[in-house]
């Protein structure tokens, strides 16, 4: 089962505590901070604590923030600016208790979800939720691509950089689709010779056949 994490940054107490309440009994781990330097410091525990874990975990986590604007000494704005600059990402959904129109311009161009009004609708935060963890499942999808494409580059570079000089030669010619017998007169070098170093250099590269070994080294990725 997939765990729903949502953060809240607010200064307000009283708020924090109902909030807190309401959403931990729709079925969300709530984690509320009363300020954004204390939101900073916590959330970059969670980011080291969730990359510790790593991608396949067996219950993967999805969070989302919901944000004040307006907080002393930091606005959400900046903190969420801050986040972003240390690679904390997540979708964010922003409050305020004063209509502003400037204010919602800003939080949309950081990426916001939506920016809800205090006091607001139990439905209006629902829909808020709903449309920030399918925006935070799909993050989810596109970190764990991207880490299985970084994992299959460095596997890639491990097996080319273990090919000899005459193996790269040899898979410059497969590359370019010709047969051992042509390789072999080019590199001046007998056909079984050919045979000796594509072999060689199938099992290293760990190609499970010529197609295999074409498509892994014309997009520098093992799959």
């Amino acid at each position: 089962m997939t765990q729903q994490t949502l953060f809240i940054v607010d200064d307000n107490a009283e708020f924090r505590e109902s909030a807190g309440w309401w959403l931990s009994g729709a079925g969300y781990r709530v984690q509320a901070f009363d300020g954004p330097a204390v939101a900073l410091k916590g959330l970059r525990q969670w980011q080291i604590d969730t990359l510790a874990k790593g991608a396949d975990q067996a219950e993967p986590e999805l969070a989302c923030l919901l944000l004040d604007v307006r907080m002393p000494q930091m606005s959400g704005l900046d903190l969420h600016d801050m986040l972003r600059a240390e690679g904390i990402v997540m979708p964010v959904i922003y409050m305020t208790g004063h209509g502003d129109v400037p204010l919602a311009v800003q939080a949309m161009q950081r990426g916001a979800v939506t920016f809800l009004e205090k006091p607001f609708e139990d439905a209006a935060l629902e829909l808020a939720l709903s449309q920030a963890f399918e925006r935070a499942r799909e993050l989810m999808v596109r970190a764990k691509a991207q880490a299985q494409a970084e994992v299959g580059e460095q596997a890639y570079r491990r097996r080319f950089g273990s090919l000899s000089q005459r193996e790269r030669e040899v898979l410059q010619g497969v590359m370019q689709g010709k047969i051992n017998k042509s390789i072999a007169r080019e590199l001046g070098v007998s056909v079984k010779t050919v045979d000796l170093h594509r072999a060689n250099l199938m099992t290293k590269m760990q190609a499970r056949s010529v197609v295999d070994l074409v498509r892994m080294v014309s997009t520098g990725c093992v799959q």
